[in-house]
C-alpha cells in the first residue's frame, strides 16, 4: 500500500506510530523525519521570509481572487500512484485543502482514496491517529500510541489537582499582525495545562482580535506562537506587540510572563506534538510544579525582562 500525506500532522503521526514504510510522498513543510521523502505539495510562500503583515496580505489577496497558496506536483503524484492520500479541511492557510486535493487527484490514471483529517477539538485529534492507522490496517498501533499519550496528560492533571493549582488567565496568540486568538484544539490544550483563555474560540476557527480586547482581558500569561513560526522567528517581530499602547500595563508584562513558543506544538495537530504543547504550557503556567524535560525545554522561552522593558519605549 502506498500513502501520500498532504498534511504535516498526518506525516508526523505516521512516523510516531512507526508506519512510515507506507509513506511515499509528503508536503514541503512536513516534519524533519520526512526530509528525504518526495515533496508532492509546494507553496508560493516556500523559501520566502515574508513578515506577518505581508503573509496576511498575500493570503487575503489569494482568498479574494479564489486562488490557493498551494500547488501539487502532478507528474510526481502520477509516478507514485498512491492508494491513499491524507488531506484536511481545517485551514486553507496552513495546508492544501481537500477541494484542491480532489482537483489534483482527478487527473491521475489511478484515483486514490482520499482520507480527510479535519479535527475541531483535542479529542478529534486523538481520533485522527486512529483514522490514519485504521486506513493502513494497523488500528492496534494507534491504540497503544494514544494510551501512552493519554497517560502523560493524565499525569499533568493529577499534579495540578494534587497541588490545588489555580487556573491562570491566559491568552495564546496564533498570529501577531493582525492579532489572532487561538481556536480549535488549542483552548483544550490550555485547559489541560491549568489555564483558561477567555479570548479563545474552542472547536472553532481562530479570528482577528483587537488589541483593545487583549488589554481589557489583561492576561496573566501571554503565549505567542504564530502559525508557521518558531520562537526565534517570532522574536524578530515582537516589537509589533511591544510597541502597542498599554503593552507595559498588561499583567503578563508586569510579571514577566511573556512566552514565545514553537508553532508545531499548537497549530500542527499531530497528537504527539500537541501533548508536548500541553507539557510546555504547564511549565509556563505553573513553573513551581512542572519542569520542562529534554523534549520541550528548547521549544519555548520566556521573553527576557530587559527585552520587554527596552521594547516598551
Amino acid at each position: 500500500m502506498k500513502v501520500v500525506s498532504f498534511l504535516p500532522a498526518a506525516t508526523k503521526m505516521i512516523y510516531d506510530m512507526g508506519l512510515q514504510e507506507y509513506l511515499y510522498g509528503v508536503t514541503f513543510e512536513c516534519p524533519k523525519e520526512a526530509a528525504a521523502q518526495p515533496k508532492v505539495v509546494r507553496c508560493i510562500l516556500e523559501g520566502k521570509n515574508y513578515s506577518s503583515i505581508e503573509i496576511d496580505r498575500i493570503f487575503s489577496a489569494s482568498k479574494a481572487q479564489g486562488k490557493s497558496l498551494y500547488w501539487v506536483d502532478d507528474e510526481l503524484l502520477e509516478s507514485i500512484a498512491p492508494d491513499i492520500v491524507f488531506t484536511q479541511d481545517v485551514c486553507e492557510v496552513c495546508n492544501i485543502d481537500t477541494v484542491c486535493t480532489e482537483t489534483a487527484v482527478m487527473k491521475l490514471s489511478k484515483i486514490p482514496k482520499l482520507v480527510p483529517l479535519s479535527p475541531n477539538n483535542l479529542q478529534d485529534v486523538f481520533e485522527c491517529a486512529i483514522t490514519i492507522a485504521k486506513a493502513l490496517g494497523k488500528e492496534e498501533v494507534a491504540l497503544k500510541y494514544l494510551a501512552k499519550l493519554q497517560k502523560e496528560t493524565d499525569n499533568i492533571l493529577d499534579q495540578l489537582r494534587a497541588n490545588k493549582a489555580p487556573l491562570k488567565r491566559v491568552m495564546l496568540m496564533e498570529w501577531i499582525e493582525p492579532i489572532y486568538n487561538c481556536g480549535h484544539w488549542i483552548p483544550f490544550q490550555i485547559a489541560a495545562a491549568g489555564g483558561v483563555d477567555m479570548l479563545s474560540n474552542p472547536a472553532g476557527d481562530s479570528i482577528v482580535t483587537s488589541w483593545e480586547k487583549v488589554v481589557k482581558y489583561n492576561p496573566e500569561v501571554l503565549v505567542i506562537a504564530p502559525c508557521g513560526f518558531d520562537k526565534e522567528r517570532t522574536l524578530q517581530e515582537i516589537t509589533l506587540l511591544s510597541a502597542k499602547s498599554n503593552w507595559s500595563e498588561l499583567d503578563a508584562v508586569k510579571n514577566n510572563q511573556i512566552y514565545l513558543a514553537d508553532f508545531d506544538m499548537f497549530t500542527q495537530p499531530s497528537i504527539g506534538t500537541l501533548v508536548h504543547g500541553i507539557q510546555a504550557l504547564a511549565c509556563m503556567f505553573h513553573p513551581e510544579i512542572f519542569k520542562a524535560d529534554d523534549i520541550v525545554k528548547d521549544k519555548f522561552s520566556r521573553l527576557s525582562e530587559s527585552y520587554i522593558m527596552q521594547s516598551s519605549f
